[in-house]
């Protein structure tokens, strides 16, 4: 048995997931900003017991590890590293960008390359791309969008880009090959299937070290005085 949990909090989604042998059991989502930190937990406990299994049943934990929000990030991975030393199970982490991506496989039916994008503020964002089979074309990175931005790739082929940062990226990118979706695509499920090959490859992270793909440095300001 390979009793896979789930979890994604990278996004302004939070969401959480059970697998059995590469099937998807069930599945809790929240479209509610902020709740990460408050409704992790609860969500896990009923999603699991909804499923006819105990925390102690899991065979693995795994996580949205990043890029994406710094705050979500230290919830979704403080709180898989707990579940996994304490039940002394082996922690997988998946690219949050690479589960984006398997979920815009899903639809796309063109064979366009896939771009997701996680909003970094202002006209910046996480992202990367891949062929309609998921094999990655540019690494994960911080990207200032501009009229150029992915003209090597728009000039030769479909791109599709979605994700919480495409939307603000369609006034900016006009090229005829070039499609928007202002959908996240993103939830646990997209993980977990993922995880699934990991955990047959044994690809498991190291809990006492393992930290999120935070891409870029956290930097705190401070307040203006009045």
């Amino acid at each position: 048995m390979s009793l896979i949990l789930s979890i994604e909090t990278a996004t302004p989604i939070c969401s959480v997931a059970l697998l059995n042998q590469g099937e998807v059991l069930g599945s809790q989502i929240l479209y509610i900003e902020k709740s990460h930190s408050g409704l992790l937990a609860p969500i896990i406990d009923a999603l699991i017991k909804q499923c006819g299994y105990a925390l102690s049943d899991l065979d693995a934990v795994a996580v949205s590890g990043g890029p994406g929000s710094y705050t979500g990030l230290r919830i979704g991975v403080s709180t898989a590293k707990g579940i996994s030393f304490s039940l002394d199970i082996p922690l997988i982490s998946i690219n949050t960008l690479e589960a984006m991506a398997y979920g815009m496989s899903q639809v796309n039916y063109s064979g366009a390359y896939l771009c997701p994008m996680i909003d970094a503020r202002r006209m910046e964002v996480y992202c990367m791309i891949t062929d309609k089979n998921l094999s990655v074309i540019q690494e994960t990175a911080p990207k200032i969008i501009d009229e150029t931005s992915f003209s090597e790739f728009l000039n030769q082929h479909q791109v599709i880009f979605a994700g919480n940062g495409a939307g603000k990226c369609q006034s900016v990118i006009t090229h005829k090959n070039a499609s928007f979706i202002d959908l996240p695509f993103m939830n646990a499920e997209y993980v977990a299937n993922l995880a699934f090959r990991k955990y047959q490859e044994q690809q498991f992270e190291d809990v006492a070290y393992y930290e999120p793909f935070y891409l870029k440095e956290f930097h705190v300001t401070q307040p203006k005085k009045r």
